[in-house]
């Protein structure tokens, strides 16, 4: 009881400290919460009478416009209201409304509402817009009298202290009830803990003496599961590359990374002209890989196509990127024109990007495309083994490419911790059905101990895909697979890309980007642009594209001439047929429409199926007054994070369709459905016409979410999973050692499984 007494009193004593704390965050908590319904109301008001205040203005009825805001400032709260020309004029005003008060106001410009202190008390002002079809009359002025907030706080203050009172004397029951029934329980409980008993089910009995080897190993579990939670729950991190570094230095400090992927960072390719050209390929993985390899360091494993890459390489094939200021490895892999062919145009993408994107074209599977892609992925697992310097590396790989790696990797190194990240959709289990070597590809990426894909609907199709096709042991609840005495987490960890960009480093104003990109394609600097950027793929709905621009014009004639899409897509697999034909459909259905629209001025649509460095794409992007991503099936899309994070004018709109990933994390875009070509059009129209105040809150609220959910955090995510992996296995093995020790491996064997499952869960939870 006295033990109760000495925690029971400081408790009450710190309460009530808080509570009168607490005083100036009531303060505060109240104003901005009744400031906030009073913009909301001052909104309802305007609508409401806006067609009743517009037809009187029509009309010139003053005497009426006077009567009609008096009689909206019946209302207890509502002091005055006025209404002011779109010159600036004050022309009908209320009996009370403040001299102080001026229609042109800077403030205004801002933020349009405000809280004024006047001698006789606060007042809060809104000023909203009176709109006839597109066309400003004036703005209406409510101003609010404020003094009932003070009542307010003070009944809100009162409330608040019973509470605390209140939570203190349920803490002080509590707390003696524990207190005097509980404690032989929790030193009990406390003694099952350390001697290891139901940490695995079925649980063994094991004597004092051989319980004391294993009191740090499960000590050291329980903290380092603190730390991730801890880790996880840090919600407010700004993640940066700092921030990353200084976590992986401490949750992986002095472990293994490797990065696998086909594509490349850094292509060397001779012009004919015989001078060599660095290209940064278009492409979303390069985008979002290369920043995390910039702050990790390691070794980054790709196929090296470039005409001129072998001439850049040291007898190791190793390359030290970036060129300007190194920082990590580029290792590449050479393939013969053959494997190439097999592996990459066929298998890779005459097969699966065609089975897992839902774009209607029929993937193709021959046996000898397989038997290449079989040999690449051996390839590459050889020089992942080459490269390794440790037993227990963590490789990170990336996409379709190479689903057979991990399985090949894992046979060598059991200990490695495999991270397979799947860039693209994940179709249901009828459409993968298709696939003639399936089994091979689910038991590949078995292999991994995560795999991830952009959204949980892709990490839903991939589990039931398994439970289709393989005999294994699946925990949906937790989203854990065990298959061969291995168990693989399958999670969603949406991508994104880095903030700031670097490439926004060197950008001009926006001002001189708008004047470039439009003398560069010969128009007029009052023209509105419409851009489209990606590679010529038939995912990317392209063609789609500029029939939404064609049926825009065929409804909206007022933006011929004063508007052009213009259309930047990277050649892409030029080898295969389907995108061969891809590019002169594109290219005739430019011509078609701007034929059709034949003007003087500004083509409708101008096509640019060429290279751009990623600066000239920002500068693209700052330089348009909206963006069309209208991919007809995506995983997520990062030309629409980038098209965000290059306008830090908060101006420009942003059209997505909802087939993106990307439409999941962004609703305050305008979001389409790709195959509704009149949809897309009024889209179009819409984003067009949109007043450049709804423009700033769109963009502002889009901006501050990929700020905060960027790349690094999307890079941390699955690092600090890995970590927490690997900690958890080397406990196992520990465990596992000392069973076998004491003539226990039949029995540690046959619960492994189970013991696997606790531990995953306990991670987890």
């Amino acid at each position: 009881m006295k033990l109760s007494l000495r925690f029971i009193v400081p408790l009450l004593v710190v309460l009530f400290l808080i509570a009168l704390s607490i005083t100036p965050l009531v303060d505060t908590l109240t104003f901005h919460w009744f400031t906030r319904d009073l913009d909301l109301r001052g909104k309802l008001i305007s609508n409401a009478v806006h067609d009743s205040l517009a037809r009187r203005l029509a009309l010139g009825e003053k005497s009426k416009i006077v009567s009609l805001l008096t009689k909206i400032t019946l209302d207890d709260r509502l002091m005055a209201a006025g209404y002011c020309s779109s010159d600036g004029i004050l022309q009908y005003k209320t009996e009370l409304f403040p001299k102080e008060i001026k229609c042109l106001n800077p403030e205004f410009e801002i933020k349009p509402s405000k809280v004024m202190k006047l001698k006789s008390g606060d007042i809060h002002i809104t000023k909203n817009l009176l709109m006839v079809k597109d066309r400003l009359l004036g703005h209406i002025f409510l101003i609010h009298d404020m003094s009932f907030i003070e009542k307010r706080s003070q009944e809100t203050k009162w409330y608040v202290r019973i509470f605390f009172i209140l939570l203190g004397i349920i803490i002080s029951i509590l707390t003696v009830m524990i207190a005097q029934w509980s404690w032989r329980g929790w030193i009990g409980a406390m003694r099952t803990l350390l001697t290891g008993e139901g940490i695995f089910k079925p649980s063994f009995e094991m004597t004092s003496s051989e319980v004391k080897p294993l009191v740090k190993d499960l000590r050291a579990l329980i903290k380092e599961l603190q730390t991730n939670q801890r880790i996880r729950d840090e919600s407010l991190i700004s993640w940066t590359p700092k921030v990353l570094k200084e976590i992986l230095n401490k949750e992986l400090s002095g472990d293994e990374i490797i990065i696998v992927s086909n594509r490349e960072p850094y292509i060397h390719n001779r012009t004919k002209e015989g001078n060599i050209e660095v290209q940064h390929p278009a492409s979303g993985l390069v985008t979002a890989l290369e920043p995390v390899m910039k702050t990790c360091s390691g070794t980054w494993i790709a196929h090296g196509n470039g005409n001129a890459d072998r001439e850049f390489v040291d007898e190791k094939n190793h390359l030290k990127v970036p060129l300007d200021d190194p920082k990590y490895i580029l290792r590449r892999v050479w393939l013969t024109k053959e494997e190439e062919e097999g592996y990459y145009y066929g298998f890779s993408n005459e097969g699966l990007w065609p089975l897992c994107h839902i774009a209607h074209t029929r993937p193709t599977f021959r046996s000898q495309d397989w038997e290449q892609y079989v040999r690449v992925n051996k390839k590459f697992s050889e020089v992942v083994l080459s490269e390794v310097k440790s037993k227990d590396p963590i490789i990170l790989i990336q996409d379709y490419h190479f689903a057979l790696l991990p399985k090949l990797i894992r046979d060598k190194l059991p200990d490695a911790i495999i991270i397979t990240f799947w860039h693209i959709p994940w179709p249901n289990p009828e459409a993968f059905g298709i696939c003639p070597w399936k089994e091979e590809i689910l038991e590949g990426l078995l292999g991994s101990t995560i795999v991830g894909f952009h959204i949980q609907f892709h990490c839903n199709n991939f589990i039931e895909t398994i439970d289709r096709f393989l005999e294994c042991r699946i925990d949906k609840e937790h989203s854990t697979i065990s298959f061969l005495e291995k168990m693989t987490a399958v999670k969603a960890y949406p991508i994104s890309i880095e903030w700031p960009p670097h490439w926004l480093d060197l950008q001009k104003p926006i001002q001189e980007c708008c004047h470039k990109i439009r003398s560069l394609n010969g128009l007029s600097n009052k023209t509105l642009v419409g851009l489209g950027i990606e590679r010529l793929d038939y995912t990317k709905g392209i063609i789609e594209r500029f029939l939404a621009v064609e049926r825009l014009l065929e409804q909206h004639p007022e933006w011929l001439g004063k508007f052009s899409f213009i259309q930047i897509a990277a050649p892409s697999r030029s080898r295969i047929e389907t995108y061969r034909h891809l590019q002169e459909d594109v290219k005739k259905a430019s011509e078609r429409i701007n034929k059709k629209f034949n003007s003087s001025q500004n083509p409708p649509i101008i096509l640019k199926i060429e290279h751009h460095e990623p600066s000239q794409i920002f500068e693209y992007y700052r330089g348009s007054d909206l963006c069309f991503v209208n991919s007809l099936h995506d995983g997520m899309n990062l030309v629409a994070k980038e098209f965000i994070s290059a306008r830090n004018d908060e101006q420009g709109v942003l059209i997505l369709s909802h087939f993106t990933g990307a439409s999941r994390e962004l609703p305050e875009a305008i979001i389409v459905n790709p195959y509704d070509i009149d949809e897309s059009a009024d889209a179009l129209h819409a984003a067009l016409s949109m007043h450049p105040f709804e423009q700033r809150e769109r963009m502002r609220s889009m901006r501050s979410y990929v700020q905060e959910y960027n790349v690094f955090r999307w890079a941390g995510r699955m690092l600090i999973d890995a970590s927490r992996v690997r900690q958890r296995n080397r406990i196992l093995q520990r465990l596992a050692t000392m069973a076998i020790r004491r003539g226990e491996k039949e029995f540690w064997k046959a619960n492994i499984d189970e013991a696997l499952f606790h531990s995953s869960r306990t991670s987890k939870t």
